[in-house]
This record gives C-alpha cells, structure tokens and sequence, in this order.
C-alpha cells in the first residue's frame, strides 16, 4: 500500500542508543509546533520510538553499515540524505535533538540555497559547518551518501567526523551557504557570560537567537541545573531553558 502524500515541509531529527530518552524527542517537537506556522510534518529516524509522542512520525534509521567499534562522530546523519528516505518528498530542516528553539522558524524553510548549514563557531575561517541545524532537499544530495557507503575508509581517513565531510562535499560542489550568525548560537560560546562573570551571571538568550545549540560541555538539563561536564567551568543555571524546553 502506497504511503499518503506528505506535506512538503519535514523536520527531522534523530535518535539512536541510549544518550537522549524520548523526552527530547516530545520537547523537540512542542518547541516547533510553537514556533513553526502551518503545516509540518516531524519525523524522528530512531531505533526505539517507546515514548514517543504520536504527533512524531517514527521511521527506522537507513543503515550505514559501519565498520564494528568506529567512533560515531555523528556519521549516521549521512543517513538523512537517502535517495529515498522512506518516500518523504519535500524540504526537510534537520534539527539535533538536543537544540532548544527560542525564536521563529519560517525563515528556515523560505531562505534561499541549496544547503544551508551553522557555519562552525570555533573555526570560522574554515568552511566547516555544524550539522546540528541544517535544511536540505529531500533526495538531492544523494551523491553524498553513496560516496560515503562506497569509500568509508578514504572518508573517515580524510575527515573527522560526517559534518567535516559534508561541509567539503557541498563546498566543492558549490551548494554550500550558511544561516545568518545570531539565528543558531551556541550555548557554549555565545550564552555562557565570560570569566569570571560567568560565577555571578546566568547565562543568556543571545540577542537574535532562534535555535540554541547544545554542544560539548552542557545539554539543557544541565544548563537548567547550573551544571557543565568539565571542572572548573562553572555556569549559574539558566533558568530560560525552562521557558522553551518543554511539551
């Protein structure tokens, strides 16, 4: 039986093993209905989609079949570039599923480009974006992932991980833009008050802000405790994240 017809904007994250239960997921998508006009459809590629809310549509992982024991570095997003990702057809705006929405996101779907991408925070001067928020046409990258599955080797020699591999492919390809600056901050380097200040200020909203990234050291919950993984970091809570990240 052939799968109904979808509407032509998708969000999509992932989730896979056991890091993020399916609260991130739920949050996830109440954060986007709030801040997304009209219609969507929210899908969550997933090897377990217990405790998923319904509105979510829950869709297997395509495999990558990576070699045993690999470090992850994220290669299974490559995935989302199927030249057939189980028959969607559209646009699809990819989100990590540990971002927290805080402003508007219609801009992300009408902003010309081929590929749009966060252009990395560290590293500004290179053409590496981060994937944790990036909008593509379903199925027309496809070239990107069947180079990966023939060439795993060659790839992760040359590249760390899958959003380094993805920035040069698209590069060279000229397909590559990157989302305006103050739209995807990074909690780490642009919400966090610098030291010492960051001992007596909470972090903030970043003025123009609409996705905070959650990178390396935090995840919201530990932003919402006033917790970093690394000693001698320390952060107050930001107690912001409670306003946005929830159902």
């Amino acid at each position: 039986m052939a799968a109904p017809a979808a509407p032509a904007r998708h969000v999509i994250c992932m989730k896979w093993g056991r890091k993020y239960g399916p609260e991130y997921v739920n949050r996830l998508y109440a954060m986007v209905r709030r801040h997304l006009g009209g219609d969507f459809n929210f899908v969550c590629l997933t090897d377990d989609a217990a405790g998923i809310r319904p509105e979510v549509q829950c869709l297997p992982i395509p495999p990558l079949d990576l070699p045993a024991g690999i470090p992850e570095r994220g290669w299974n997003k490559l995935a989302t570039f199927s030249a057939d990702l189980h028959g969607l057809r559209g646009t699809a705006l990819f989100l990590d599923v540990d971002v927290v929405v805080v402003g508007p996101l219609d801009e992300f779907f009408t902003r010309p480009g081929d590929f749009l991408i966060i252009h990395d925070y560290k590293r500004p001067w290179r053409i590496t974006g981060n994937s944790s928020v990036y909008r593509f046409e379903l199925g027309a990258h496809a070239d990107v992932l069947e180079y990966f599955r023939s060439h795993v080797q060659e790839v992760r020699e040359r590249f760390r991980n899958e959003q380094a591999y993805l920035s040069d492919v698209l590069h060279r390809q000229g397909k590559l833009a990157y989302w305006p600056q103050e739209w995807c901050p990074s909690f780490k380097y642009h919400s966090i008050p610098r030291w010492p200040t960051n001992y007596w200020k909470p972090p903030v909203v970043p003025p123009g802000a609409r996705i905070v990234v959650f990178h390396g050291e935090c995840n919201p919950p530990d932003a919402l405790a006033g917790r970093r993984n690394r000693r001698f970091r320390h952060i107050q809570p930001a107690t912001w994240v409670a306003e946005h990240w929830h159902e």
